[in-house]
């Protein structure tokens, strides 16, 4: 379009523009006026129909001739506003008031209903003219008239402002396009990864310096305008190459024929990995970026070895452990076999609880040190959780050299370490179990293997065992054992017998002592040493002495107020938070005064318990609850704790009874634990008195009380009564 005919269109659009804003204007002004005009009086005359209809409510009949007051109530505008006529009608449409100024045409007005207990009572005008829109209106013509000839005159010199401006704007979008480059060529270079763009005829357009700096080139070795022939001459050359130049190659073919995206791992003759993405342009040629990856691949790798070995000793963990041993049996002929051994460290838990957990990690780490160095490259030794270890033999045809295999772990891992200046002696207790024989499946095996662990376990440690099928069979018993006893907690399956405790000098029993038995339906009696190592483990020892408690309570209230009622604490039981409430709610629902009562403890709940336990023995005794030592001498303290916690008697081992008067050694044991007791000021009690001879030999080095079958059996409680009813019928006979 040539400049002439542009300025005619723009002198058009000027007109246009002007004629719109010198008749717009006014026009626009004109009708707003109108429309506020009508919507003001529309509004008053709503307003003051509604205060002539609340007028009219309270005097109705007479509102008619209250012109005055109508008047006051229509409220006349003010001088300084737009002069309004005010008219009442009464319902039949006759004038009842007619206020205002004299209006000049042309007049707009507006009615509204009065309206009454919803009846129309009459109607309410207001009128006004409209002479102050009018005027406003010229006003607004002689504004729009000037805003339209200027407008007219701008518009005319607006293609040349907007020109202006084009190139003004063209000048911004090129200093942008700068700034946008620069941010590129940063963002290009501080990429973690490398990247080379190549056109359509594989030349080089765009490379990073990320990219010369992961293939360590020289500067100035690389320039745009390379072929990927080029470049890798350069990287063969001057930079570091891929270790498999081969297969760089065929990428580059592959590249070029496929055309597609795509990605592979370089590797770099220094050990690097390169990770290569490309990407077709829509335009032709490619993109590649490359990225380091080394680290990354470390850190999965690391990753993937923490998955598989223990963190502290390095060795395989569980799950190895079972994937290799899966994979041997897998393999496994007919003419070989396979040895899994469970081992397990004695003593350590007093490691850790001795000397603490980091001095407990040591001894792990020189376990495993110790127990790789006994095995073959081949076998397989793993740690399974805590101070329990497993090892897996390549399959052979002869296990014979089991047997030589735990005798050397034993030896050597039994050796003593030196740890933070700590000599320490850690023993090994192996279970061992042969594939196929004793199992075909990992976790058979490794179940065989415990059981059998556990025997060496409870025939000492420091030792090994093979599998026997008996020793399933025996835990299969224990099993039912338990369930069975699970059952006769909830359905009282349990009897109490007694057994008197008689003074030496006078023989008169001064107390009894409880002892559970429990009546199976099907099994009959059982003996305590077969059920109450079970109830320990497994903590139905606490609802089971807590029925004691409060049956012996029940049985004892009945006897002469002189006889003491002794009662068993486990250690399970002493370890109860609520063993201090559980007896005091005992004692006070059967009646039975404390001081009667005696608890026996053993040592062994003091050794588990030993932090809270004297807090524990001073609020029985604060209770007036008596407390014995029970089986004195068979631990390793006794004589801390008699030092330590408030002992009222002292329970002598029947072990040590059972030799007397024949051994000198055990009547010299007997003879001092006699003395330090009476010094302070403790009760002691022989237990296990069988014969005559076993009860002068006591009776001579100052026991005070015996108990024993020399005496009486265990009795039931009729029969406990009947002996205290008899005792007590010659005690009065004789007074």
């Amino acid at each position: 379009m040539s400049v002439v005919p542009l300025r005619a269109w723009v002198n058009r659009v000027a007109i246009v523009v002007a004629i719109i804003i010198t008749f717009g204007i006014p026009g626009a002004n004109l009708f707003v006026g109108y429309s506020n005009t009508v919507n003001t009086l529309a509004f008053k005359g709503r307003l003051n129909a509604a205060r002539v209809a609340q007028y009219i409510y309270t005097h109705e009949g007479l509102w008619q001739y209250q012109r005055l007051r109508l008047a006051e109530l229509i409220q006349l505008p003010e001088a300084d506003e737009q002069p309004v006529v005010q008219t009442i009608f009464d319902k039949d449409g006759s004038l009842v008031l007619r206020e205002g100024a004299t209006l000049h045409w042309p007049v707009v007005g507006r009615r509204a209903p009065i309206v009454v207990s919803g009846e129309t009572v009459g109607s309410f005008v207001i009128e006004t003219d409209l002479w102050d829109s009018i005027i406003n209106a010229m006003y607004a013509t002689i504004l729009s008239v000037m805003l339209g000839v200027s407008a007219y005159l701008s518009m005319r010199w607006l293609p040349l402002r907007a020109l202006d401006r084009a190139i003004a704007d063209l000048g911004a979008s090129e200093r942008a396009l700068t700034a946008q480059n620069e941010r590129f060529n940063a963002a290009l270079s501080n990429m973690v990864q490398g990247l080379c763009m190549y056109d359509a005829d594989g030349k080089v357009v765009i490379f990073s310096s990320r990219f010369v700096e992961i293939y360590r080139l020289p500067r100035g070795k690389i320039a745009v305008g390379m072929t990927t022939q080029d470049l890798m001459r350069v990287l063969q050359t001057y930079g570091t190459p891929d270790a498999d130049p081969a297969a760089t190659l065929t990428l580059r073919d592959a590249i070029y024929r496929e055309r597609k995206d795509g990605a592979f791992v370089q590797r770099l003759t220094d050990g690097r990995s390169i990770s290569i993405t490309y990407r077709p342009r829509p335009a032709g040629g490619f993109v590649v970026t490359f990225e380091d990856i080394t680290a990354r691949l470390l850190a999965e790798e690391r990753i993937k070895h923490m998955a598989h070995f223990d963190a502290l000793t390095d060795l395989p963990n569980r799950v190895t452990f079972y994937e290799r041993m899966e994979a041997v049996l897998a393999h496994l002929r007919r003419d070989e076999s396979v040895g899994v051994l469970s081992l397990d460290l004695d003593n350590f838990k007093t490691v850790n609880d001795t000397l603490g957990h980091p001095v407990g990690d040591q001894v792990l780490k020189a376990v495993a040190e110790r127990m790789q160095s006994c095995i073959r490259s081949e076998d397989l030794v793993a740690r399974l959780g805590g101070d329990e270890f497993a090892l897996v033999q390549v399959p052979a045809a002869e296990p014979s050299d089991l047997p030589v295999l735990a005798a050397r772990l034993i030896e050597v891992v039994g050796a003593p370490y030196d740890i933070e200046g700590h000599r320490l002696v850690i023993g090994l207790s192996i279970g061992i179990a042969i594939a196929p024989s004793d199992g075909k499946q990992p976790d058979v095996l490794m179940k065989n293997a415990d059981l059998a662990l556990y025997r060496a376990k409870a025939d000492g440690g420091g030792t090994y065992r093979f599998f026997e099928p008996a020793m399933d069979a025996r835990m299969q018993a224990r099993r039912a054992l338990e369930l069975d006893l699970r059952k006769a907690v909830l359905q009282g399956e349990f009897e109490l017998d007694y057994q008197p405790i008689v003074d030496v000098k006078s023989g008169v029993v001064t107390s009894c002592e409880a002892l559970v038995r429990w009546r199976h339906p099907e099994r009959g009696l059982i003996q305590p040493m077969d059920f109450i190592p079970v109830a320990e483990e497994t903590g139905l020892i606490v609802p089971i002495g807590e029925w004691v408690l409060k049956r012996a309570c029940a049985d004892a209230v009945r006897w002469p107020s002189s006889v003491m009622l002794s009662v068993n604490l486990s250690p399970t039981q002493f370890k109860n938070r609520n063993l201090l409430q559980s007896l005091k709610d005992v004692l006070s629902e059967t009646g039975f005064p404390p001081g009667r009562l005696e608890l026996e403890i053993t040592e062994l709940a003091l050794l588990q318990e030993s932090d809270g336990a004297s807090v524990v023995l001073h609020q029985l005794r604060d209770l007036g609850i008596k407390i014995a030592m029970d089986d004195f001498g068979t631990g390793y303290s006794s004589l801390s704790y008699l030092r330590s916690f408030p002992f009222d008697k002292i329970k002598i081992d029947k072990s040590f009874v059972c030799d007397l008067p024949q051994k000198e050694d055990s009547v010299a044991i007997v003879r001092a634990v006699v003395g330090l007791s009476s010094s302070l000021g403790m009760t002691t009690i022989a237990e296990g008195v069988e014969t005559k001879d076993q009860l002068a030999s006591v009776k001579a080095e100052g026991c005070n009380e015996f108990q024993g079958f020399l005496f009486s059996r265990p009795k039931t409680a009729g029969e406990i009564e009947e002996i205290l009813r008899a005792q007590a019928t010659t005690a009065q006979n004789v007074a």
